[in-house]
């Protein structure tokens, strides 16, 4: 009984997180605020485009998530800022100007730039440190409801 309890709260939060993801997308669409920021992550490129009301602001390198720690494709809002985070789960690793957009999932700085431009994260996507600081002053100045996260294959 356990089981099935726990695998009906797992489809419920699954599918709570699609339409989420698809209002975002639909709102997105819709949108048109001139100050809007919308962040483009390229995994493929490894690769973030940042745009705000239209018009590209930055392109950087970026680290998303190794083989085995896949970082999810799709579209969100961010959920919470955390400007001086540790990861709990990861042995108190810095996550410093880190945007949550997804479970435990963010947009964070690192100090191992070395590995940008290459998949390297537990899932998350990775920035060089002033370029992270930046994005998280632009994203907290707009608001939440007005930043679209975009991440594809």
């Amino acid at each position: 009984m356990h089981i099935l309890t726990k695998t009906i709260v797992s489809a419920a939060a699954a599918l709570t997180t699609l339409v989420t993801g698809a209002q975002a997308s639909e709102r997105l669409s819709t949108s048109g605020r001139s100050d809007q920021i919308t962040i483009r992550i390229d995994k493929s490129d490894q690769e973030m485009t940042v745009m705000q009301g239209g018009r590209r602001l930055y392109n950087w390198p970026v680290s998303t998530g190794a083989a085995g720690y896949d970082t999810p494709t799709g579209t969100w809002q961010p959920t919470w800022f955390s400007p001086n985070h540790r990861s709990r789960q990861y042995g108190n690793a810095p996550m410093p100007w880190a945007i949550f957009y997804f479970e435990g999932f963010a947009i964070h700085a690192t100090f191992d730039t070395y590995a940008l431009g290459s998949r390297a994260s537990h899932g998350c996507t990775r920035l060089e440190f002033d370029n992270a600081e930046e994005l998280y002053k632009a994203v907290f100045a707009v608001g939440k409801e007005n930043t679209y996260i975009v991440i594809q294959e």
